[in-house]
């Protein structure tokens, strides 16, 4: 039997094929069957009965959905697939984790060091340049490789291709290790590898995309200086593509779990240092309770004193559970009452939510036992916590609450 939804699906469907000219096409968005599936997952209620209305469209790019790597849920990871994946979902802002070359030329990498898993490096002739070579796996020894980007010039970077995320632990050959993706993601898209990208050539496709800009300056596997160039040539070097692309400071949020770079940022870039968002990773402490805040590296008063404009925790620190439901955490209430805007990450990041949702649902994993649970954290963070944009691996969940919604 056909519902409602599916109706509204097919006819949104049919809207959008008769509104795209060419495969590019990103004047109309889509959503897909993902966030149909996850509602049709979630407990009755009024925050379903609502989403359910919002059915039919239209939809369209909202800066609260950011693409998280791009659409790397079914894409791989910071390549121009995934990026246009990403816009074709409604992601408003889209995220090149920014990295460098041998020869200090910035690239789109999660790190510098995961071409081994993000590439297929391991398969060329550059696998020579890898730090450590492949080690097949032995017993109880894993088998083992890294690959930087450091190693390598910005013209040999752009002889590889992107893969999946992913590697296999008790691989003995090359081929098993690169064969690792997680059965809830895919290889359909991944077949004929990923284009990569610099970091110049993504600010170049987000602006014709019509997407705003979250680049993610990432910490270095190398000594820095490199070779003369300094951290603060790092930071300074990234804001100076978007200048000399012309794009304005108030479409970029710069990125870094390095508080030193925000504040940088902060102080010599002021027009881009309004913007820039401290990831704080303050979790990784011993000890440290988002509940406690004795246990916080910093007060957020503090941080707002020294000109942080934008702070942006994991999931899970932002919610707990009290008698059941998902409420604002007390380091989401600090965070807001210290005038802070509020970004997390990252919804789709787990698999299944069947058992808990893993990591980013460690706070709530007594109540997370279904992918119905998705829409409900969203909800909490978005009303209750009020954060003000949402890193997704599959952005078309976030872009579909945040039309239903009304949100920017």
């Amino acid at each position: 039997m056909i519902n409602k939804m599916t109706l509204a699906s097919l006819a949104a469907c049919t809207a959008l094929v008769a509104g795209a000219t060419t495969a590019s096409a990103t004047d109309v968005v889509e959503m897909g069957p993902r966030p149909y599936y996850l509602i049709d997952k979630m407990a009755d209620g009024a925050l379903k009965e609502k989403l359910l209305s919002c059915a039919a469209g239209p939809f369209k790019p909202t800066l609260f959905s950011i693409g998280h790597r791009g659409a790397a849920m079914q894409f791989p990871e910071h390549t121009k697939d995934s990026y246009l994946a990403a816009a074709r979902m409604g992601a408003g802002i889209i995220e090149c984790d920014v990295t460098f070359t041998k020869d200090k030329e910035l690239v789109c990498r999660h790190a510098q060091n995961d071409l081994h898993t993000t590439t297929n490096i391991l398969a060329t002739d550059l696998a020579e340049t890898c730090v450590q070579p492949f080690v097949p796996a032995s017993g109880d020894t894993p088998a083992k490789a890294e690959c930087r980007t450091s190693e390598i010039t910005l013209a040999e970077f752009r002889t590889l291709t992107g893969k999946m995320d992913a590697a296999n632990a008790a691989a003995t050959t090359v081929e098993a290790y690169m064969d690792a993706t997680a059965g809830w993601r895919t290889d359909l898209y991944a077949a004929e590898g990923g284009t990569l990208m610099t970091h110049a050539e993504s600010i170049a496709l987000f602006r014709d995309l019509g997407a705003k800009f979250t680049p993610e300056l990432k910490s270095p596997a190398v000594k820095m200086p490199f070779d003369g160039f300094s951290q603060a040539d790092y930071a300074q070097k990234m804001i100076d593509e978007y200048k000399a692309a012309g794009v304005p400071a108030e479409d970029v949020w710069p990125q870094s779990f390095n508080l030193e770079d925000v504040l940088y940022w902060i102080e010599n870039e002021p027009a881009f240092g309004k913007q820039a968002v401290y990831l704080d990773d303050s979790y990784a402490i011993e000890g440290w309770d988002p509940m406690d805040p004795q246990t916080w590296t910093h007060a957020m008063t503090d941080l707002k004193d020294m000109g942080v404009n934008y702070i942006a925790p994991p999931m899970w620190v932002l919610v707990t559970v009290e008698d059941g439901e998902i409420v604002p955490s007390v380091y989401a209430k600090e965070a807001k009452a210290a005038g802070l805007n509020i970004i997390t990450w990252t919804l789709e990041r787990s698999g299944p939510l069947v058992t808990g949702g893993g990591w980013y649902y460690q706070s709530i994993a007594d109540v997370t036992d279904s992918d119905g649970v998705m829409y409900e954290l969203v909800d909490v963070l978005a009303q209750d916590v009020g954060i003000v944009g949402l890193f997704s691996d599959w952005p078309a969940t976030v872009s579909y609450y945040a039309n239903c919604m009304g949100l920017k």
